[in-house]
């Protein structure tokens, strides 16, 4: 049996969600996230220094989704009947902590890629992890997609917490590539 996105996204979009998306991924789409992101955590009273942490990982994560999601073929996308360049986004309060959930297609060709960065970022200490962003500031060149190779980088750095994914094979050659990053007020 093929890995159920509807039923991903709803064991997703329960507790305390501040806000749950799934569809296609468009520019206007990340403008109003920032924006009713931005404007629920003031409703909620939260501290300037988290609502910016968070407003920041989530601007890392939402530029990884629309430049890195997959379009699948026509005939996959009509299965489950998803838009083009289909993704999901949930932010919630877990805890002590906000957790952004990130979701897209993949080719299983991308897997070991995107394992082997997430796994070496995951495994450097902080000042390593500012030392690689570093190095790729000053010696990567922007890729096809439009960057460096700094999103991944960069949300680890800015979280101090270690990155959690998840691969599940769809269809064919397509994998559900989900991350999850989670932001405390000690990170």
């Amino acid at each position: 049996m093929s890995f159920d996105v509807q039923e991903y996204y709803s064991k997703l979009d329960g507790g305390d969600v501040i806000l749950a998306y799934k569809g296609s991924i468009t520019t206007d789409l990340i403008n109003n996230v920032l924006e009713e992101v931005e404007a629920k955590l003031e409703g909620v009273d939260e501290e300037a220094k988290i609502r910016k942490k968070i407003y920041n990982v989530l601007v890392e994560a939402l530029q990884n989704l629309y430049h890195h999601v997959e379009e699948l073929p026509e005939e996959l996308k009509s299965k489950d009947n998803f838009e083009s360049k289909f993704g999901v986004l949930v932010v919630a309060k877990v805890a002590d902590s906000y957790k952004i959930t990130t979701g897209n297609f993949i080719t299983s060709e991308k897997i070991k890629f995107l394992k082997d960065k997430i796994d070496k970022i995951n495994s450097l200490s902080k000042d390593e992890l500012k030392d690689m962003y570093k190095f790729i500031l000053n010696h990567q060149k922007l890729s096809a997609k439009g960057g460096g190779g700094l999103g991944l980088v960069d949300i680890a750095r800015k979280t101090g917490n270690k990155l959690e994914y998840t691969f599940q094979h769809y269809a064919d050659d397509y994998y559900f590539f989900s991350l999850d990053v989670f932001i405390t007020e000690e990170s």
